[in-house]
């Protein structure tokens, strides 16, 4: 019989009379405490682990205190639990990527790995061990990897024919030397027979694609991007079809404020809102209060959650509400029409609407977004005009993967797709005869990862994504694949060129060595002059590919690498001096900050986000850290800065 189980935020307990099972959500692992009778938590080292047979489907208790386990379990499973009483908001991203956690009451499922954010609640375990949805994931990533045939190299098939050729001509050589010139035949042949086979060394077969790789795979990791061996720099050339997941790759991964719309705005107002978000446990609330992290918190009275709808809370003798248009028009609050208006407006584009007022009036609306990066339509851009047929797969609601492709132009998606879902996907692509890659972020994109041709991960994602990925973009710019696509084609030119100069020069070399020009001017080549020559053509090799080192990969500038800056007089003394920043998450962010510095006179900053890093530039005085924190701290938000040099 399975466990009755409490979840207390970031861990999960199973009451019985002797018994607590205590369970960090984030790892999913169940380890059975003694505490006696008074149901208190006793010390880690009485800890045990509660044994996978010891829980079966159904509702029942635990079993003997005198039959302790021997292993940890994994509990639950995609439709493996179901939540009893109580609510909470759970953390999905796991599963489904999506960064907004999910609230969770009485009848719904919970599911293996998801992370518990806020409240408590009882729920019953169904399954576990092997039927739990992070044992699919595995077995999913292990059979998808296991399934993959190693790609044959252009010059192992090569080699195997190439050097018992030559060792044929050599001896071919001494033969026809003895037969037709039989005064000379022997010493003239021996010296063409060794020359042959010095000339014909497989110097420059052997070099032409390892040192091209080398070349290729640096150059990368030059770039920011990481390939983890040379098949997957020789597939990536071949992609004809990409596979974009949203959150966390097309997207920022992370919810935030993008509009606030105000019908009555005062200062007051703003620090209410802030002041009755602090006090809220939603995801949502979050954002808000980053947003309006500048305010002031007041004191507020009578703070209540309703769960589903939003929050409220009084301040002085006025009632004030956050959340749902429906929480509002419940308690009698008027929408003016303005703001239905634009509320409707920022729906039709897959924004969260929150809605603020008191007690008669709504006074504000708030817009909430998991914003698109700025280089993804850039990206999408140049991998259509390589060539590329572009899908994006979500686990969110269709309306919200309607709207993010339209913005990022994307013609193919599919929405509220799973783990499994994606790495069926690509498999039906790739049965239809598409050489498939796919670029993910998240532990619920491992299976389709390792199922595509070629998987890409986000350097910012999780560990198992970029372990299973052949391919990890450090900065999670999606510009960085189509510089993916164009290293590789590079490369294999590169290989190829190598390839053809190395049997031009055997070509040309060995009827030379053989004595071929011996009958018609009486030139035999010496077998030190082939050693030479063998040595020049292992250079050239080399050089070519060191070529690639000068090549750009970079399909057209980027707007923001370039900045143009005044020139300032020579004479001028100028103080520079860098700094790091901590708590800027997008480019607006880095925007904030950079725009509150320079608004110092006397100063010019260039702020960079990754790395998180600010440039500061002293022309009049040099302003100390304290000054410049306060700075930030004032016009651009809850920024820390420190002291780099």
């Amino acid at each position: 019989m399975a466990a009755i189980i409490i979840i207390r935020q970031g861990y999960v307990t199973v009451p019985a009379a002797r018994d607590i099972v205590t369970l960090p959500s984030s790892m999913g692992c169940l380890r059975i405490s003694r505490v006696g009778r008074s149901n208190s938590a006793s010390s880690s080292k009485n800890s045990k682990p509660l044994c996978a047979r010891d829980i079966s489907p159904g509702r029942g208790t635990l079993p003997p205190p005198d039959n302790p386990a021997e292993e940890t379990v994994w509990c639950g499973e995609r439709k493996g639990r179901t939540v009893i009483s109580g609510d909470s908001y759970v953390d999905e991203s796991m599963l489904s990527g999506e960064p907004i956690a999910v609230h969770k009451q009485a009848g719904e499922k919970v599911y293996a790995g998801t992370v518990n954010q806020k409240g408590a609640f009882h729920f019953t375990a169904d399954k576990t061990g092997a039927d739990t949805m992070l044992a699919q994931i595995i077995r999913m990533v292990q059979d998808a990897q296991g399934s993959k045939a190693p790609v044959q190299k252009l010059v192992d098939k090569i080699a195997g024919i190439f050097v018992p050729v030559i060792i044929g001509i050599a001896l071919l050589t001494f033969g026809l030397w003895c037969l037709f010139a039989p005064t000379a035949g022997f010493s003239h042949g021996l010296l063409a027979m060794i020359t042959v086979l010095i000339i014909a060394c497989p110097c420059a077969l052997g070099l032409a694609t390892p040192t091209a790789l080398i070349v290729g795979i640096g150059k990368g990791a030059e770039h920011g991007i990481l390939i983890k061996d040379a098949t997957s720099l020789e597939i990536a050339r071949k992609i004809d079809t990409i596979v974009l997941d949203k959150t966390g790759t097309i997207t920022e991964g992370h919810p935030r404020v993008v509009n606030t719309y105000w019908h009555t705005e005062t200062t007051e107002a703003r620090k209410i809102i802030y002041s009755l978000e602090r006090l809220s446990e939603h995801p949502l609330a979050e954002a808000i209060v980053r947003e309006f992290g500048q305010e002031t918190s007041i004191p507020v009275t009578g703070f209540e959650t309703i769960p589903g709808k939003g929050i409220k809370g009084r301040t002085g003798d006025e009632t004030y509400y956050a959340g749902t248009a429906e929480l509002l028009t419940d308690n009698g609050v008027i929408l003016p029409e303005p703001l239905k208006q634009r509320a409707e407006s920022w729906l039709k584009e897959a924004k969260t609407v929150v809605w603020f007022g008191h007690s008669t009036q709504a006074l504000a609306i708030i817009a909430i977004t998991d914003e698109i990066k700025p280089t993804s339509l850039q990206a999408i851009r140049q991998m259509e005009k390589i060539g590329l047929t572009v899908y994006m797969l979500t686990g969110d609601n269709a309306g919200t993967a309607q709207a993010i492709a339209r913005k990022a132009n994307i013609g193919h998606y599919r929405s509220g797709v799973l783990p499994h879902d994606k790495a069926i996907f690509i498999e039906q692509l790739q049965q239809k005869g598409a050489r498939v890659a796919m670029v993910g972020d998240g532990i619920n994109d491992s299976a389709a990862l390792a199922q595509a041709d070629l998987s890409i991960a986000m350097g910012k994602g999780s560990d198992i994504a970029m372990e299973t990925a052949m391919v990890t973009i450090l900065s999670s710019d999606l510009l960085k694949i189509p510089e993916t696509i164009r290293l590789s084609r590079l490369t294999v030119k590169t290989i190829r060129q190598n390839l053809f100069w190395a049997f031009i020069y055997n070509l040309v070399s060995i009827p030379i060595a053989a004595g071929i020009l011996y009958p018609v001017c009486g030139f035999l080549l010496n077998p030190m002059i082939g050693g030479a020559a063998m040595a020049f053509s292992s250079v050239s090799v080399v050089s070519n590919s060191l070529r690639l080192k000068r090549k750009k990969i970079s399909l057209i500038p980027r707007g923001n690498e370039v900045r143009i800056e005044e020139v300032e007089p020579i004479n001028k003394k100028v103080m520079k001096k860098r700094f790091t920043i901590d708590g800027m998450m997008c480019g607006h962010c880095r925007a904030h900050v950079e725009k509150a510095l320079n608004s110092i006179d006397g100063v010019k900053a260039i702020v960079t986000l990754d790395p998180p890093e600010a440039t500061i530039e002293f022309t009049d005085k040099e302003f100390s850290l304290n000054e410049l924190q306060q700075v930030i701290q004032n016009k651009a938000g809850d920024y820390k800065l420190h002291d780099l040099e």
